[in-house]
């Protein structure tokens, strides 16, 4: 019989979980937003193939700026969250020293490209965005492989971005200050199953 623990998981205990994960298996990563735990699958080649072309784009045009990859965040709103986005728009030096789990204030945006599982509408779609503005997060960009469409949010207030802008993959892209760039939206068209 296996016993069941009712009591809620807490930001320590799943600390100590997503390293044990972590150290047994590369074929998943942990999250913990809004007191829930939950999983993301390694991702496909497509799927990285997405967030080097935004890496390629922001680093000559947005200087002082840099795209993390694999970066934990610490998510503090109405519970202390741990996200892991696909990538995280901040200085280059910002998280030096943090280990796993980094602060999020320096963080201008989170990067998001849905993945083929059950639990992307949920986590990308719903719990994502409001985590990130719950934050203080300026941009949550998310690529929407389902629908084929970036969705920008922005304007964070309250525990909700108040601006939520949607474009068609082979459109241009405005990305608001600090990063301050448009980004050409077609190369996407060759990444979508």
């Amino acid at each position: 019989m296996t016993a069941v623990h009712h009591d809620p998981v807490t930001t320590t205990d799943f600390e100590a979980i997503a390293a044990a994960v972590e150290r047994t298996t590369d074929a998943l990563q942990l999250e913990y937003i809004d007191g829930k735990l939950g999983f993301k699958t390694v991702p496909d080649g497509d799927h990285n193939r997405i967030i080097n072309w935004l890496l390629l784009l922001l680093m000559p045009l947005a200087p002082g700026l840099f795209l993390h990859q694999g970066q934990g965040l610490k998510i503090n709103g109405y519970r202390d969250s741990r996200a892991r986005p696909d990538g995280v728009v901040a200085p280059l030096d910002a998280f030096v020293g943090h280990g796993e789990w980094a602060p999020s204030r320096d963080t201008v945006m989170t990067v998001e490209v849905t993945s083929h599982d059950s639990d992307t509408n949920k986590r990308d779609r719903v719990e994502k965005p409001t985590a990130y503005a719950e934050a203080g997060i300026p941009l949550y960009l998310l690529v929407d492989r389902d629908t084929a469409e970036i969705v920008l949010y922005s304007e964070p207030n309250d525990g909700r971005y108040q601006e939520i802008r949607r474009y068609a993959f082979g459109r241009a892209v405005p990305l608001p200050d600090p990063i301050g760039i448009t980004a050409d939206t077609t190369p996407l068209l060759d990444w979508v199953d």
